[in-house]
């Protein structure tokens, strides 16, 4: 599937004119993949296999621009769009899309694009029908991702846009993204709002809109979906959100930015005929910034904004043109091999107090991966955390559906707001991802 192009042309008087910049630097330098730590997340971004860039590839093989196209843009990962909205299949598409990058041991990245009047009938107009049926889309996906690691970037344009909705309309599409939110964190995904961009709405006017729409319940927010704003900006624009966040009580909160194409000139939202836009970043979770847990190729180089061409589809002189004068990636990090069988620790039989907790374990060299189920006992739990001890060598750098401390070699993950009250013999999940050789340690729960 190709992502539709998400910036209408009413975008375009709201955007100023920023100088040329290169992606994360200063002008004329270029940031690869370092060791430096992000925000929340680690590890690599899922590399799809089949897309329109690597279906284009295949079918012409001898073009001369493939070996540029093939390196520098199909060989990097790039976001899986769900816009085509289909009731019947989407669960099945969100699970073989997850399940491939979970034995991949890399982490998938979802644009969840099907909200009612999205685009406010633009290029990309569609959608589910109605706020009921996209609820029943949304339970769909969070069925797919069946508490795998996963990232879902919720609804672009639909905070920023709102200039086609009443007031009333506004509430029923922020208690929309709300729910959705909800109902995605509690099947373990890391969930993020749409922020637009540092040259549209003021990042208070933004902040307010967040808050409106649920960012307390989300991860955070990610901004620059089709669109060619420096990283600098976008880094800087972030920061003042999170402060008027802060200002409105919510803190904790970070920030995706999309990296595909602000590697040169900004400016006018529609990259269909502008030979000025570059790629910038490539892919990852090393920003070096806390704030900033990755940089993503959401607009995946080389599909249409809608413009001169069709939205979404694969125009092999725009990807070239973006990513001709680009260097080479960086090299490539993280597991290189499939997860081996997940061996499981834990009790398989119900409670005999409180709550009782079991790890299932999927490995690649170099880190593992663990999924806890929590079971309630016949009481029922308030509350609960589970308590292990890590193996030499191991480091936790990732954690889903808890909150986690560290204090020597012991661990301890906390119930999230969403997934602490179990009824008897109710069951909730937490995953981690891990560093070292896999383990499969005993786990003490306890009620809280």
């Amino acid at each position: 599937m190709s992502p539709p192009a998400t910036s209408p042309r009413s975008r375009t008087r709201r955007l100023a004119t920023l100088a040329t910049a290169l992606a994360c630097t200063a002008a004329g330098v270029w940031c690869t993949a370092g060791t430096a730590s992000a925000g929340t997340l680690t590890g690599s971004f899922y590399r799809e296999p089949d897309t329109p860039a690597t279906r284009w590839l295949a079918a012409n093989p001898n073009d001369s621009r493939a070996a540029v196209i093939r390196t520098k843009i199909a060989g990097q990962p790039a976001s899986h769009w769900l816009s085509n909205f289909n009731l019947n299949t989407i669960e099945s598409e969100v699970a073989g899309y997850v399940g491939a990058a979970a034995s991949a041991g890399q982490l998938p990245v979802l644009t969840a694009y099907g909200i009612p009047n999205r685009d406010c009938g633009g290029a990309s107009a569609g959608g589910a029908p109605n706020l009921s049926q996209y609820q029943t889309w949304v339970a769909g996906i969070a069925r797919g991702i069946a508490r795998r690691t996963t990232i879902v970037l919720l609804e672009p344009d639909s905070i920023a846009l709102q200039t086609c909705l009443n007031s009333g309309e506004i509430d029923a599409r922020n208690q929309a993204l709300r729910t959705a939110t909800q109902t995605l964190k509690a099947a373990g995904a890391k969930v993020y709002l749409d922020a637009g961009h540092s040259a549209w709405n003021s990042a208070a006017d933004q902040a307010g809109r967040l808050v409106a729409a649920g960012v307390a319940d989300a991860d955070g927010f990610y901004s620059n979906v089709s669109n060619f704003q420096p990283t600098a900006s976008e880094a800087a624009y972030g920061r003042s959100i999170l402060s008027a966040l802060n200002g409105r009580g919510v803190a904790g909160k970070r920030q995706i930015i999309d990296t595909s194409r602000n590697g040169g000139a900004a400016g006018d939202w529609c990259g269909d005929d502008n030979t000025d836009r570059r790629i910038g970043q490539y892919p990852t979770t090393a920003t070096g910034d806390a704030n900033i847990d990755g940089y993503v190729w959401v607009k995946p180089p080389g599909e249409a904004d809608g413009c001169r061409y069709a939205a979404g589809s694969f125009q092999p002189d725009l990807a070239y043109s973006l990513a001709a004068t680009a260097p080479n990636p960086p090299p490539t990090t993280g597991p290189t091999s499939p997860p081996t069988s997940p061996p499981t620790s834990g009790p398989t039989s119900p409670p005999t107090g409180p709550c009782a907790a079991a790890m299932q374990v999927s490995t690649w060299q170099g880190g593992f991966q663990g999924q806890v189920t929590v079971t309630a006992g016949s009481a029922g739990v308030a509350g609960w955390q589970v308590t292990w001890t890590l193996g030499g060598g191991q480091s936790i750098s990732q954690v889903w559906g808890g909150t986690l401390s560290v204090s020597g070699s012991t661990v301890t993950v906390r119930n999230a707001a969403w997934n602490g009250r179990l009824q008897p013999n109710a069951t909730a999940e937490f995953g981690f991802l891990a560093s070292g050789t896999a383990t499969t340690p005993a786990l003490t729960c306890a009620a809280q």
